[in-house]
């Protein structure tokens, strides 16, 4: 009797034992599921954040007031949205470097900023241009049809204006570490032989004849205290040159990079290029030509 009444309280036990590991289970479980739904909760409030930091941004830039209407050369506009801390970079096309119509010069001297030898960027510069342009003749050092089947690649050059900054990847000398390194500072929205100082990037002003870094640094400091206030015609700026720098004269397609904080620290960011104007589809005051989502250099 009493070793039959031992094993039932050994089988209570172990019962006992399977419920409570059983509910212990379920409980770190729900636990789990419940972080898991948070973090999915607060990183799409942090995403819809940074969406709004990028309307935002196309209101202040269609601003009918000079005065205060947001500047597009990259400085920090900060905001805050439903508890979110927001920072907006606005930066307007014509300040980079356009792939389809920079000289080999230009195009050199950017790659040679890049960390590419004399010799090297030089030649990129020139497989760039035999990339964009209409015939099959090669430039001096450049790359036609025969260059890229020796380097063994399947394909030949566009011979047509790059569709996109992207597709810079494919021109044969360019290596992916040096596209992420320009890949900011380059367009195909421009139209414009050389940037337009009054928005380009300190990277970009550098690539100017005679724009030491210090005279980069100084640039800079005077352009934000030119632009953004009372809008003059021309600012008081100069290239080393001595061209006179107008503020007027930018154009309507601008990168808007936007990152979203939440008080917890889950974040959100975005990078979307944006054609502003009235769009033929539903009237809209601006169409998305590029997106990207989460981190940006």
């Amino acid at each position: 009797m009493r070793k039959q009444q031992g094993i039932a309280l050994v089988m209570v036990l172990w019962v006992s034992v399977l419920i409570a590991v059983l509910l212990a289970s379920f409980s770190l479980s729900a636990r789990v599921e419940a972080l898991q739904g948070r973090n999915l909760l607060d990183a799409t409030r942090a995403r819809y954040a940074a969406e709004a930091g990028l309307h935002r941004a196309v209101y202040e830039m269609r601003s009918s007031n000079p005065e205060l209407r947001w500047v597009a050369d990259g400085r920090v506009y900060p905001m805050e949205f439903e508890g979110a801390e927001i920072e907006i970079e606005i930066y307007d096309e014509t300040g980079k470097v356009d792939l389809n119509v920079a000289d080999p010069i230009l195009l050199g001297a950017l790659f040679e900023s890049g960390g590419l030898s004399r010799p090297d960027a030089e030649a990129l510069a020139a497989a760039v241009v035999d990339w964009r342009d209409p015939d099959d003749l090669i430039s001096p050092n450049g790359a036609e049809e025969g260059e890229y089947r020796a380097a063994g690649r399947n394909y030949k050059p566009r011979n047509a204006p790059f569709e996109t900054v992207s597709e810079l990847q494919q021109v044969l000398g360019m290596s992916f570490e040096l596209y992420r390194e320009l890949e900011p500072s380059l367009t195909i929205y421009s139209g414009r032989a050389q940037p337009n100082p009054a928005f380009a990037s300190p990277e970009v002003l550098a690539l100017i004849p005679g724009m030491s870094p210090d005279l980069v640094q100084l640039f800079v400091q005077q352009r934000q205290q030119a632009i953004g206030g009372p809008a003059p015609s021309a600012l008081p700026l100069a290239l080393p040159d001595g061209s006179p720098v107008v503020a007027q004269g930018g154009g309507l397609t601008y990168t808007i990079r936007s990152r979203a904080t939440l008080p917890g620290g889950a974040n959100a960011g975005l990078e979307a290029t944006v054609r502003l104007g009235a769009s033929m589809v539903a009237r809209r005051p601006f169409r998305i030509v590029r997106w990207r989502d989460g981190e940006f250099r």
